[in-house]
């Protein structure tokens, strides 16, 4: 780690992992430890009809950052998943530079500050995109590098070898490097220096999660150290990070499915016990992140997630590792005051598989003036569960051959199924329960013609 450049930081953040992991941690965060969160503040609740004349004093206090040092090798892609097309050929980046335009128009100057979270495998292809934008200025000015560690063997717990592409020896230590990595370049004091004191984060792959004015207005006004956007779950979120509060002094803590035990999954997935989940879009107040950071020797010590994947994401055959990660939104537990606000599921459109591209390219979602993408209103919050066929449509490129004349219109669909490799034509609708086979056993090909598919099984 030294060789390769990382901070005096980001290694003893590293070290304390393993030696976590050395002594039996898994980071597990058991059932009989937590309590559910029964109720909290909600969006609509802060809502004020009349302008504060404080707001451009605020945005000229606020700092936008995007988590953008993912590949999106879900998808197999090899290039930061924030370029990939979503609408009309305009791509993740594109809309969230769309989006901080309203805001700067707003304030006639180039306010709020804007940066980006990179890692070393997105920031050569992110600068190269953001220097063809006229008017943004040296793309090296807007983002700062997480640190990356080595990937380890199970057995051992030692690095890695891995000469066929030794770059996979390495990974980000999950979106809580945030914190150290801020601190360590030096950003975070010149950001202090110039009187920027607020900090809104969000992944660049939801475009739903803008700059709102009533929340950053909330943490000012409040004093509040630390918020997090929570929405509802629903049966698509049963297997996402869900809040819940210690028994052990009560504060807030955020719990991800791999710090669940096997035997208590059941609870984890149960919405009604379980009901909020974290959208990752925080508000953070500087001086305190830059105050627990001090006072930790530049790292947070938050709860370890133990990651078990393969040394090359794209080959299921390539030998298994460990990473060792944390949770950015885990820092919620860290600060005394940290609070929750439930937001609607319009703040919360991320794109973590094709399954989630296709229902965010279908009328079920739409743009706003002020460049979000979505739920349209008739979907009451509540977005289509699309399951699509692994073996065809995992790949991003596989997925766009299947939809060669656009996606389907998903604006009433409840539930869509697809097996086998399918091809959809212009001009498909799909209404309530729909469940697409090629095949009788969803194992050959087929064609999807135009028409309106309502509440029923379509053998191809």
């Amino acid at each position: 780690m030294e060789a390769a450049g990382q901070t005096p930081a980001a290694i003893a953040g590293f070290l304390d992992a393993v030696a976590r992991v050395r002594r039996g941690e898994r980071g597990f965060l058991p059932e009989s430890s937590i309590a559910p969160v029964v109720s909290l503040p909600r969006l609509e609740d802060l809502r004020s009809d009349a302008a504060d004349g404080d707001d451009d004093a605020l945005l000229r206090q606020l700092v936008v950052f995007k988590l953008n040092g993912g590949l999106g090798t879900g998808m197999g892609l090899d290039g930061p998943k924030s370029l990939v097309p979503v609408r009309e050929g305009a791509t993740f980046l594109d809309f969230i530079l769309r989006q901080l335009g309203h805001l700067r128009r707003r304030t006639g100057a180039d306010v709020p500050a804007f940066c980006l979270m990179n890692s070393a495998a997105t920031v050569r292809q992110t600068r190269d995109f953001l220097s063809r934008i006229p008017g943004l200025g040296d793309p090296s000015s807007l983002d700062f590098i997480q640190s990356a560690v080595p990937k380890l063997d199970p057995a051992t717990l030692q690095p890695v070898s891995w000469p066929a592409d030794p770059e996979l020896e390495w990974c980000p230590p999950g979106h809580g490097d945030f914190y150290p990595s801020l601190f360590s370049c030096g950003l975070l004091d010149r950001l202090l220096a110039r009187g920027i004191r607020y900090a809104f984060v969000s992944n660049s792959d939801n475009l739903g999660a803008t700059v709102d004015l009533d929340l950053l207005r909330h943490v000012a006004r409040g004093g509040f150290p630390f918020l997090m956007e929570v929405a509802e779950r629903t049966a698509a979120d049963r297997k996402g990070g869900h809040l819940a509060r210690s028994l052990d002094g009560g504060r807030l803590l955020l719990r991800e499915s791999a710090q669940c035990p096997k035997d208590d999954e059941a609870a984890f997935q149960d919405i009604a016990r379980h009901r909020f989940f974290n959208t990752n879009n925080l508000w953070i107040r500087l001086e305190a992140v830059r105050d627990a950071l001090v006072a930790q020797g530049g790292t947070l010590r938050l709860p370890l997630i133990t990651n078990l994947k393969t040394v090359d994401p794209r080959d299921a055959a390539s030998p298994r590792v460990i990473q060792l990660e944390s949770a950015m939104g885990a820092a919620i537990g860290e600060f005394e005051g940290a609070t929750a606000v439930v937001v609607p599921r319009s703040r919360f459109a991320p794109v973590k598989a094709t399954t989630d591209l296709l229902a965010l390219r279908s009328d079920a979602y739409r743009v706003t003036a002020d460049d979000r993408l979505v739920l349209i209103d008739d979907r009451a919050g509540q977005p289509p569960v699309v399951d699509l066929d692994g073996e065809h449509y995992k790949l991003l490129s596989d997925f766009e051959t299947c939809f060669p004349n656009g996606v389907p219109s998903l604006r009433e669909c409840e539930s869509l199924r697809v097996r086998g490799r399918v091809r959809f034509e212009a001009g498909v609708s799909c209404r309530g329960r729909v469940e697409i086979l090629a095949g009788a056993e969803g194992s050959g090909s087929g064609v999807v013609s135009a028409g309106v598919y309502h509440d029923q099984t379509v053998v191809l």
